[in-house]
């Protein structure tokens, strides 16, 4: 039997403008610094609603509505509802997804705190994250170019990587957002799906660790 990686990857599926995602993400920092240095995290952009057109139906934003007060119930972080006032709401998630997928290639060691600088700008600060230029304002802390970013994101390659990696995820079984796989030889090994706590998020990942590699 091997022995586990000492330094074992996760893989995090996610979207920038998932409400689950944006409770979930600070379980999934504090697992990082709680195995500083014993254990590394990627980011994989899942597309909870890419490549949408339409506005949202009054129904449909009930529903989003609804999943946003779970989630902060769960979460206990502030939301900002303006968003559900708004008239014509197109709700697109791919830009914000080709957003966190260009860091990943500019810095790629930013990526989980440009994904909750991300969280916070759309979904605490009412930003429309959609939008270049706003993504432009949420990246600039980070010392990222404003113009080698957008000479990325605006690209058809980020945009075509966008595209398979949401098809990739689906393959690997994410159809819930968020996902945390263990990365693995043999295929990802999910961990947890949907929202959890810290101390159950890193219950299950000892008990992967556990599996014979």
């Amino acid at each position: 039997m091997q022995r586990p990686p000492e330094n074992p990857l996760l893989l995090y599926v996610t979207d920038p403008m998932c409400a689950w995602c944006y409770g979930f993400t600070p379980v999934v920092r504090r697992l990082k610094a709680l195995w500083y240095g014993r254990l590394s995290v990627q980011v994989l952009v899942g597309g909870l609603n890419p490549y949408a057109q339409d506005a949202l139906a009054p129904a449909d934003k009930d529903k989003l509505a609804v999943n946003w007060h779970r989630s902060q119930r769960k979460s206990n972080l502030p939301f900002d509802y303006s968003f559900f006032l708004q008239r014509d709401t197109i709700y697109d998630t791919e830009p914000a997804c080709r957003a966190l997928l260009t860091v990943r290639h500019l810095r790629p060691g930013l990526s989980l705190e440009v994904l909750r600088a991300l969280h916070s700008a759309f979904f605490a600060d009412g930003l429309d994250i959609s939008d270049p230029h706003v993504l432009v304002e949420v990246l600039r802390p980070f010392g990222i170019p404003e113009n080698l970013f957008l000479a990325v994101f605006e690209t058809d390659e980020i945009y075509h990587q966008t595209q398979e990696e949401f098809q990739m995820v689906t393959q690997m079984g994410a159809t819930t957002l968020p996902s945390v796989y263990l990365d693995h030889a043999q295929g990802p090994r999910l961990i947890s799906r949907g929202f959890c706590e810290l101390p159950e998020l890193e219950e299950r990942l000892l008990q992967a660790l556990q599996i014979p590699y």
